[in-house]
């Protein structure tokens, strides 16, 4: 009879290193239980806020939320896994290039975009004032992209490559290779695509979708800046212009319990992603991808070519118009020493939070490999759920016991420590994107065979050597990934950063939001431009780890 969990945490007592860690992965989940004992206390006043809000606001936050992530589901569903679709089972002009450009939008956050389209479509933007000037017509051209429709538009283009990623992968695999055995046991196109390929990428459509709709329902800037009452939305409202922390707890507790959901969702649909990587040496050539040819083939490009043409090329394009005629005119609003501050600000910041994410969790996959042990398992997956906690929930949950310390310790520096200087922000980044770096991580040790620990402790070898002279040399590579990508998560973040941020230390996020709040999106547009830019890293990065993922199984 195998031993219970419970049994074995008492028969093998965990490491010192594994106490530290399972520790740090407490003080890490600390936001999220501060959020739930919130309701340990629900007192009249939290009653009679939580029946004003279910009277009131609470409604319309929901259905704000609903109209918005339900055709975002669709959208990302059918451009994503319909883009991975015609890369993978066809061949057509430009498939080779399409492969990577379609992940391009990964670099451009949704707020940019919608600061971008918002100055182009607007009615005083330079598209309607050259179309009336042509043709003569009078007032505005069409609908006002500041509406849900219009975020919707702006989220599909910038997460339909979650889809595109999981389902493409998925693909890959098996897909070609199952099509030919469909198509040798009789099956024509149509039939070959909906009764095999479909039901096979199934499960990464869902885990796709599932990551896509936890951005969304995260989302702060687009809501913020067309006016949307979202759950997100309303939770700043609800601290930071109403000062009610239980309003603002009860709201995070149920985006939280929302997000919970789709977590397990993209946790269900993963664990049915189970796909031999073998062709095999007798693979036959009609394994390939179909060619198109004349219409069809263009047709299979123009589809791929539109999300990215949409999504990023043409947004970048209005960037550098705008930064090209604001330095032509020499009308710079911008102090070019107050960029660099801003700058330096967002570069320090996600300097910070990617060196602690990448260190801790290059700790905590060697400690995990060192000797498994429950308690560090359960820390791990703690620290693996924090990606899908909102910015918004997670900082309510560092105010809330601030400003209860405040009030008990009003000498303290509690609450100036969490909100007033770069700790509160560095945490809270660790707490937000950890699990990003973890995953990358254990993702390179798991290419590391366990005989290599074995025969180094053979020759007398201990931990600490193990650590530094063989597994960082050998992972050197995946955890300067692990940083690279939790630096441009950091320099992307709206909502934490706009909540917990020192005075004087804006971020180019955070300036660039408030400027195009102020309707200066001329001058919105050099920081934005900024974090495209360094938006770019992880794309080349997951392009270069596709396409040897490609090589490796051809």
């Amino acid at each position: 009879m195998s031993a219970t969990p419970f049994a074995r945490l008492r028969a093998e007592p965990p490491h010192p290193l594994q106490w530290l860690l399972a520790l740090l992965c407490l003080v890490l989940a600390l936001p999220v239980l501060s959020i739930a004992s919130s309701w340990l206390s629900f007192d009249a006043t939290a009653r009679e806020t939580l029946a004003h809000q279910l009277d009131t606001v609470l409604p319309g936050y929901a259905l704000a939320s609903l109209q918005l992530t339900l055709p975002v589901a669709l959208g990302v569903a059918v451009v994503g896994g319909g883009a991975a679709a015609l890369v993978t089972l066809l061949r057509f002009p430009g498939r080779g290039v399409m492969e990577w450009a379609l992940l391009l939008p990964l670099a451009m956050p949704a707020y940019v975009l919608a600061y971008v389209y918002t100055d182009t479509l607007q009615s005083s933007g330079p598209l309607q004032v050259w179309l009336r000037a042509r043709t003569g017509a009078t007032g505005a051209l069409w609908p006002d992209i500041r509406s849900t429709g219009g975020a919707v538009v702006l989220f599909i283009l910038t997460l339909y490559p979650y889809v595109y990623l999981l389902t493409r992968t998925a693909l890959t695999e098996r897909g070609a290779v199952l099509m030919e055995a469909a198509r040798l046991l009789g099956a024509g196109p149509w039939r070959r695509l909906t009764e095999v390929a479909l039901p096979m990428a199934r499960p990464a459509l869902a885990a796709g979708v599932a990551l896509a709709l936890m951005e969304t329902l995260a989302d702060y800037g687009v809501g913020a800046y067309f006016g949307l009452n979202t759950f997100t939305t309303g939770i700043y409202k609800a601290w930071l212009s109403f000062g009610d922390r239980h309003a603002a707890a009860q709201l995070a507790t149920v985006l939280l319990l929302v997000v919970g959901v789709l977590v397990w969702m993209e946790r269900r649909a993963q664990s049915r992603l189970r796909f031999s990587t073998s062709r095999g040496p007798g693979s036959s050539p009609e394994a390939r991808p179909v060619q198109l040819q004349g219409a069809a083939a263009w047709a299979a490009l123009a589809a791929c070519l539109l999300p990215v043409l949409l999504g990023f090329l043409l947004p970048v394009a209005l960037l550098l118009r705008l930064v090209t005629l604001e330095a032509l005119h020499g009308e710079f609003g911008l102090p070019w020493e107050r960029f660099g501050q801003w700058a330096w600000a967002s570069l320090r910041l996600s300097g910070l939070a990617a060196l602690a994410a990448a260190g801790m969790a290059l700790l905590l996959a060697f400690a995990s490999r060192l000797r498994p042990h429950p308690l560090l398992g359960a820390g791990v997956r703690v620290v693996s759920l924090g990606y899908a906690v909102p910015g918004a929930v997670i900082a309510i949950g560092l105010l809330l016991p601030s400003g209860w310390a405040q009030e008990r310790w009003p000498d303290s520096q509690i609450g100036t420590l969490l909100t007033s200087t770069s700790l509160g922000l560095v945490y809270a980044y660790l707490v937000r994107f950890s699990a990003v770096a973890l995953q990358s991580v254990e993702a390179g040790y798991a290419r590391l065979p366990g005989s290599l620990d074995e025969t180094a402790r053979m020759l007398g070898a201990g931990n600490a050597r193990i650590l530094g002279r063989i597994h960082l040399p050998l992972l050197h590579r995946t955890v300067l990934a692990a940083a690279l990508l939790v630096f441009v998560d950091v320099m992307k973040e709206l909502p934490a950063t706009l909540a917990l941020r020192p005075f004087n230390s804006d971020t180019l996020a955070i300036i660039a939001s408030q400027l195009a709040r102020d309707e200066r999106l001329a001058e919105a547009a050099l920081p934005s431009l900024a974090l495209v830019v360094v938006g770019l890293a992880p794309v080349i990065l997951l392009s270069r780890a596709m396409r040897r993922g490609d090589s490796l199984a051809t």
